[in-house]
């Protein structure tokens, strides 16, 4: 019997950036926009505020876009100050590299196992699905999600009972399936 897992977001990550006004490299991102139209030119940030001294900086979202070629229902997503495009927009690779930002999703998600019954059998198979790209290692989340320590799935994947297709060390961000066996 296949069990799953979700990784899903539990707020909006920490965006990594260094700030001019008090040199924290740590902004929050409320999912407020900033939407300026100089004539049929319009520019867009999403504005993330700095954990240090508070001032706000702006994440260029749209710069120089024709007002024409922009979707309707993106811009009345911004100006709804929608926290969903937040999120999107937060991890699309185009908008961090533009930017130069990195994000950290410390304490910014949740596994979510769906009940401890299934612990006690002999052979458990596991499918995890991330709901976002959040970069996690593969042996934290089994750790948390069987109730083990680290230090126990590392040796149970160095006896051989705990095999996955993808590689345990490092991050993934991706779905996955893995299976225990006792």
């Amino acid at each position: 019997m296949l069990i799953d897992w979700v990784v899903m977001p539990t707020c909006l990550p920490t965006v990594l950036r260094r700030c001019h006004a008090c040199a924290s490299e740590r902004f929050r991102a409320n999912g407020k926009f900033r939407v300026n139209a100089n004539h049929k030119l319009l520019d867009a940030w999403l504005l993330v505020l700095c954990t240090g001294c508070g001032d706000t900086a702006k994440l260029a979202v749209l710069e120089r876009m024709n007002v024409r070629s922009v979707r309707p229902g993106l811009l009345d997503r911004m100006h709804d100050n929608d926290p969903g495009l937040a999120a999107e927009l937060l991890q699309d690779p185009v908008v961090r590299r533009r930017n130069r930002i990195a994000l950290d999703w410390d304490d910014a998600w949740r596994l979510d196992t769906g009940g401890s019954d299934h612990l006690d059998r002999e052979v458990i198979d596991v499918s995890v699905r991330f709901a976002a790209r959040i970069p996690v290692r593969p042996v934290r989340l089994i750790a948390e999600g069987l109730g083990l320590s680290r230090a126990e799935v590392g040796r149970l994947i160095a006896e051989g009972k705990l095999v996955s297709a993808v590689r345990l060390s490092g991050r993934l961000s991706g779905d996955f399936t893995f299976t225990l066996k006792r």
